[in-house]
């Protein structure tokens, strides 16, 4: 997810960086879980469709390390989620914390295997898996510096996992932002893209543009010519102040609790002070606290506009779509998520978008870990 968010979560290298690496990565065994590969679907919009509906497991393997966040993943989540109507399972993770930092940029084979049996665990309930790379902070801020190491970690995974079925996708990298510009992001995709398909030319990849994998940012994502086996990915967490308010490792715009969906509410919510002294989030307020209907930024129609351009985005390019995150924060009241949650998947299925929740069961969860029940009202706006 992003650290966000909302969610999902995980990068850059300047146009003209193409230096060959210094070293090549050490040759990494297919894993003893491997499974007999199986073609189902023959193009990128038939396995975009075979996604469905599915659930981010966000808050471990993505966090430095799994349990730091509170969240390490179990065996019987792969069963609730399939029993639950899901068909799929992305899984973020931060690799960059486990490889080496010099060339060849190895990845610690203990934790290999650890991403191993959760694969096989998703695998096992016939779930389809999503592995990204996700929190590789530090290619947001030094793109030029860890470009070399992040496709060296890439050309790993690839090879790890070229065997297994189809059903297992791969995503380069969860929301590119800051020093990783358009430019920069689209020059390191093609360099990534190129690697992986030297591996392995099966598998699909899903690739989102540069500001948070926002809408926005698909108007400028590059895919090298011929690489059609590819899926466009977007996050939507929009209204931020509604998704994310209270959001521990926010900023101060997120701080005013109270904020309900739609909009506007039945009394007037007044942002905390800091707040109103961000320009673009008084504003958000102002219109959010007066505008009725659909002139509200809050409103169900904010969110069909902002669909209607992602799905006429793909319908130009030819690129299938894939909703990798969306979500709002356990912070916000119960009925307003479930309300924002349901229309956000009806928006979706409406435009034959398939989508992943964010998250299983961490602080936007669908499910409590504590009491090991599924929070029945988010469950039911998802899987209706």
């Amino acid at each position: 997810m992003c650290s966000v968010l909302v969610c999902l979560l995980v990068i850059g290298l300047l146009v003209g960086c193409t230096s060959p690496m210094t070293a090549s990565p050490e040759a990494t065994s297919v894993p003893a879980t491997q499974v007999a590969p199986t073609v189902i679907a023959d193009d990128a919009a038939a396995r975009a469709q075979r996604l469905g509906r599915g659930v981010n497991l966000g808050n471990a393997l993505e966090a430095p390390q799994e349990g730091e966040w509170g969240m390490v993943i179990e065996a019987r989540f792969f069963e609730l989620i399939k029993d639950a109507g899901f068909a799929t399972v992305r899984v973020p993770i931060r690799w960059s914390a486990h490889a080496d930092p010099q060339p060849p940029y190895t990845v610690d084979p203990v934790f290999f295997e650890r991403v191993d049996w959760v694969i096989a665990q998703a695998l096992a309930q016939d779930l389809n898996v999503v592995v990204n790379m996700h929190h590789y902070d530090e290619i947001f801020v030094s793109p030029d510096a860890h470009a070399d190491r992040f496709v060296a970690i890439w050309e790993q995974i690839a090879r790890r996992y070229q065997g297994h079925p189809d059903t297992v996708y791969f995503e380069p990298l969860n929301e590119p932002h800051d020093a990783l510009s358009s430019a920069a992001w689209n020059a390191l995709l093609a360099r990534t893209i190129t690697a992986i398909r030297e591996v392995d030319k099966r598998h699909t990849l899903i690739a989102g543009g540069d500001g948070w994998n926002s809408i926005a940012g698909l108007r400028s994502l590059a895919i090298p010519e011929g690489e059609k086996n590819l899926i466009a990915t977007f996050h939507y967490y929009e209204p931020y102040l509604f998704t994310h308010q209270g959001a521990e490792w926010g900023g101060p715009e997120i701080g005013t609790l109270g904020v309900t969906w739609p909009g506007p509410p039945r009394e007037k919510v007044d942002p905390l002070p800091a707040v109103k002294q961000i320009e673009w989030a008084r504003l958000w307020f102002l219109r959010y606290n007066q505008n009725p209907g659909a002139d509200n930024p809050a409103s169900p129609g904010e969110i069909s506009r902002a669909f209607d351009e992602a799905l006429a985005w793909s319908d130009q390019r030819g690129i299938p779509l894939w909703l990798g995150e969306f979500g709002a924060y356990s912070t916000a009241d119960m009925d307003s998520r479930v309300r924002w949650t349901a229309t956000v998947r009806e928006v979706a299925e409406a435009r034959g978008i398939p989508w992943a929740y964010w998250e299983f069961g961490a602080g936007f969860g669908v499910y409590d870990r504590d009491q090991q029940v599924w929070r029945t009202p988010l469950l039911d706006a998802l899987i209706p």
